[in-house]
């Protein structure tokens, strides 16, 4: 099994990039020099390979996940499983990476991200089964933080928890940076005191996208541009660790390529990266 910790595979560094959406590949396609890295969805890719092999050699990939579920009880669903690693194998990402979350509740697709109770029973739980993503991928895997309206009690704080399950599991941390603020937002914490409770030897990759705000009440809609504090946020992340890859995120709303472009040099400009710092 590969871990972010032992691999030298996955040394790239200061590198931007975009997750592939479909109203946006024909610009990704002409690969523009601001697009560094591409963050391609395993299940986007379940049924279209030809458009994975039109990806793969342009860029650097990395493979994101939906729907393993690593937070629910019992094994891993291994049909899914096996379509995952087919893709992967397909694409040959640099890693691989999930959510901190649950998405099905025995053979019950729920259809969304959902919080798992920080104790010592989901944590035993969620390294078996990033450990088992990556056996069966040969691959480093990350795991990312979610955004929940929900405060289910544990025996952990969030920081705790991601700081055990990645030193016991061998993975590393994508720290969507977008639901960690909005987090802070609805359950009125110290984004940045959260931060700094994490490890920093484990943040290897970053989620930003600009968040909805509905009557006082935050949400990562995935469809905003992004605002200027998610800006000033990420420059607080990279200050205080070594970020490898940072993958701006669009699901709704898509806009124009050229905005996705401004959003870029806007994120190299606030970091003080320029396109030549790509490994």
């Amino acid at each position: 099994m590969t871990t972010v910790n032992e691999s030298n595979a996955v040394k790239i560094s200061q590198c931007i990039g975009v997750g592939y959406r479909r109203p946006l590949a024909q610009w990704i396609l002409s690969r523009p020099a601001e697009i560094q890295c591409l963050e391609i969805t395993a299940e986007h890719f379940f049924d279209d390979p030809d458009t994975l092999q039109l990806l793969k050699g342009r860029y650097p990939l990395m493979l994101h996940g939906l729907g393993l579920s690593l937070g629910t009880p019992g094994p891993l669903d291994q049909t899914y499983l096996q379509q995952f690693v087919h893709v992967c194998r397909q694409a040959d990402p640099l890693w691989v990476s999930e959510h901190i979350a649950f998405t099905r509740s025995g053979h019950v697709d729920l259809g969304h991200l959902n919080p798992i109770p920080y104790t010592e029973a989901t944590l035993a739980l969620m390294v078996d089964h990033t450990q088992e993503l990556a056996q069966a991928c040969d691959k480093p895997v990350i795991l990312e933080n979610i955004t929940s309206h929900l405060h289910i009690p544990g025996t952990l704080t969030e920081p705790e928890f991601i700081n055990r399950l990645c030193e016991k599991a061998g993975c590393g941390l994508l720290l969507d940076v977008t639901n960690a603020y909005v987090n802070s937002r609805n359950h009125n914490f110290d984004v940045r005191q959260w931060l700094h409770q994490i490890n920093p030897d484990v943040i290897q990759q970053l989620h930003i996208v600009g968040y909805a705000n509905e009557q006082g009440v935050f949400y990562d809609s995935h469809s905003q541009d992004i605002q200027w504090e998610l800006y000033e946020f990420t420059q607080t992340v990279v200050e205080y660790c070594q970020v490898q890859s940072i993958i701006i995120e669009r699901d709704n709303n898509i806009p124009a390529a050229d905005q996705i472009q401004t959003e870029i040099l806007q994120l190299q400009q606030c970091l003080g990266w320029t396109q030549n710092d790509a490994a």
